[in-house]
């Protein structure tokens, strides 16, 4: 009898340990349909700009001369994603959750060659689709899985499973280095490795124009920290890369990737970043208390919480130790 108890509480430890392995495997299947949800009806438009493209999905607003804000105020998530020109050729940091195809509007707004580089790979930021030219950051564990110039996002990266999509394989035309620039022509961009959402995230720093776009690490609302790839020390890490990043320019605008409820685009501060550092330290210590299970549920300021993994499942390992640039 005792043999056959001890069996079953094997088993039953072995099921835990394999249910909190493969947590992301289950967790997103059950929490998502897996079918494409449909843009909505209505939605609250940000300021300053116009309808475009099929169905009028679109709403473009001219942030400067040569920068621009590609919204998408009729999606699920509200996805910001910018176009950025220089004088010899243009990034398009995001292509949204792809359900128009963004592409005819970047076109309409520039007669630049463009590169689409992803802030990082979730499906609802690679718009699904292949592009003239693509850009990717370099970085070993991404680097390692490129077979002929050709890359495509793992499951856990790409999530595109939660709306029934699978990744699309690209033809990297351009890796850059984290810390490198990227030349616009009359305009400089600077990559910064910017990991915690996703191991893959990255943020481009345009000091002199006043403005660094974050993608997914700090929007409006909501900071998203138990994904696959995810890590709350990774976090932490890049909100002081930041901060040491715009030391010399304290007022500028961190524009993310994400309208709030309201619509209108998301812009933070480098004094919201200290906060955010301030307060995950205080996660790391166990002096900031959650609500919820999962996700764990932080205050990080009044209008911003983080979703995290329970405290037990934290990780505050940094996907690059020694990476501080």
């Amino acid at each position: 009898m005792a043999k056959k108890i001890g069996i079953a509480l094997v088993i039953v430890v072995l099921l835990l340990v394999v249910g909190i392995w493969q947590r992301h495997r289950i967790l997103v299947p059950l929490a998502t349909s897996g079918e494409r949800i449909l843009p909505s009806e209505e939605a609250s438009l940000p300021a300053n700009g116009k309808s475009v493209g099929q169905d009028a999905y679109f709403y473009v607003v001219q942030l400067d001369e040569r920068t621009f804000a590609v919204a998408e105020p009729y999606s699920w998530p509200k996805n910001v994603n910018y176009l950025i020109a220089g004088t010899n050729r243009a990034l398009l940091l995001d292509a949204g959750v792809g359900f128009y195809d963004i592409r005819p509007i970047v076109e309409q707004l520039t007669d630049l060659p463009v590169t689409f580089i992803p802030s990082h790979l979730h499906y609802d930021h690679t718009g699904q689709g292949n592009y003239e030219r693509i850009a990717l950051v370099d970085l070993p564990h991404l680097r390692e899985r490129a077979t002929g110039g050709m890359f495509k996002p793992s499951w856990g990266e790409h999530l595109g499973v939660a709306e029934g999509l699978e990744p699309t394989a690209w033809k990297i035309d351009e890796w850059v280095q984290p810390g490198s620039e990227i030349d616009l022509g009359d305009r400089q961009l600077t990559l910064i490795y910017t990991p915690g959402h996703t191991d893959n995230s990255i943020s481009l720093l345009d000091n002199a124009n006043n403005m660094m776009f974050t993608g997914d690490f700090m929007s409006a609302g909501n900071i998203s920290a138990y994904y696959p790839g995810a890590s709350m020390g990774d976090y932490l890490q890049s909100a002081q890369k930041i901060i040491r990043a715009t030391a010399d320019n304290p007022d500028i605008a961190l524009r993310g990737a994400h309208a709030g409820d309201d619509g209108q685009l998301p812009v933070k501060s480098r004094a919201d970043i200290e906060i955010l550092r301030d307060q995950l330290v205080r996660i790391k210590n166990g002096e900031l208390d959650g609500t919820g299970f999962y996700p764990r549920i932080y205050a990080i300021k009044e209008d911003v919480v983080m979703q995290a993994e329970p405290r037990w499942l934290q990780n505050w390992s940094a996907t690059y130790p020694n990476d501080e640039e």
